[in-house]
């Protein structure tokens, strides 16, 4: 009989492409897992990983066992759940990443409903652009991200929010682009941009762009286009200018949209925090 155990281990790996990163995940030693995979596969009789020097990728036997054991998982997590249905003290913490999105509107309106039920739950938001977030996740740092644009990561789940971002200029004041009430984007050629760090995967021809500067978080960044070292490309409705800044917000044409996704590791094992969120969110999204 396999051992549930053996289960989360062997899911683990498959996750992280890593033994290494598997038993940190796990909190044991490398070679405490390498051994339990080990006799793992002589117990089912069947070659389950491709130990390559970089990476660990799984047969097609592995491939099979990981569908399997992830609805295996699932089954004994929903019964659980179905023993707790009834208590209404839930509590413990979500660790969540995101970058600058007035998507987080929706995301804290869900925080806010959730911890008025369950005052026991506590909310950790880390802020960052998207290698950030990635980093903190590959790390088992954190619990999901909020990502903007394409997927583009393979090991992980992306559940899409229903809800898109603009780019737009943000701009001196006394900036000729400012005269325009939208501006083309053949005009970003024309002035020096500050771009935010993942902007490649949004940015059509970007290397036809004069780029002076990057940026991670948009505030400091305000700074930088006030004090006339160029315009910068930001999200729409996420700045409140000040008056008394002289800085002016256009939006561009064609659009340049992004979609906003809820990341999350594929085959992770969930907190009760971090699943009673991913299950609200899900009926919010329904309901849209």
């Amino acid at each position: 009989m396999i051992e549930t155990r053996l289960l989360y281990y062997f899911l683990a790996i498959a996750r992280e492409q890593s033994v290494t990163k598997a038993a940190e995940s796990l909190h044991i030693s490398q070679s405490t897992l390498s051994k339990q995979m080990q006799d793992f596969e002589r117990q089912i009789g069947k070659q389950l990983f491709i130990r390559g020097n970089r990476q660990i990728t799984l047969t097609e036997n592995g491939a099979y066992l990981r569908s399997r054991a992830q609805e295996i998982i699932n089954l004994i997590d929903k019964t659980e759940s179905g023993f707790h249905a009834g208590d209404s003290l839930v509590e413990g913490d979500l660790y969540f990443g995101c970058g600058e999105t007035p998507a987080m509107d929706f995301i804290t309106r869900i925080f806010q409903n959730l911890q008025s039920n369950y005052p026991g739950l506590k909310f950790h938001v880390y802020s960052g652009n998207a290698d950030d977030v990635v980093e903190r996740l590959e790390k088992g740092l954190l619990d999901m991200g909020l990502l903007l644009g394409p997927a583009q990561y393979e090991k992980y789940d992306y559940l899409p929010l229903k809800h898109t971002d603009a780019f737009g200029l943000l701009m001196p004041g006394d900036c000729p682009l400012a005269e325009k009430e939208v501006v083309d984007q053949e005009d970003l050629k024309d002035v020096p941009l500050i771009l935010p760090a993942q902007s490649g995967t949004v940015v059509p021809d970007i290397h036809s762009l004069n780029v002076v500067a990057t940026y991670n978080l948009i505030y400091n960044a305000t700074f930088m286009v006030e004090h006339g070292m160029g315009c910068a490309l930001c999200l729409e409705n996420l700045l409140d200018l000040v008056p008394g800044r002289s800085l002016v917000f256009r939006p561009i044409d064609p659009p340049l949209k992004v979609e906003a996704y809820i990341v999350t590791k594929k085959y992770q094992t969930f907190s009760a925090a971090a699943k009673l969120f991913l299950e609200r969110l899900k009926e919010e999204l329904e309901e849209m």
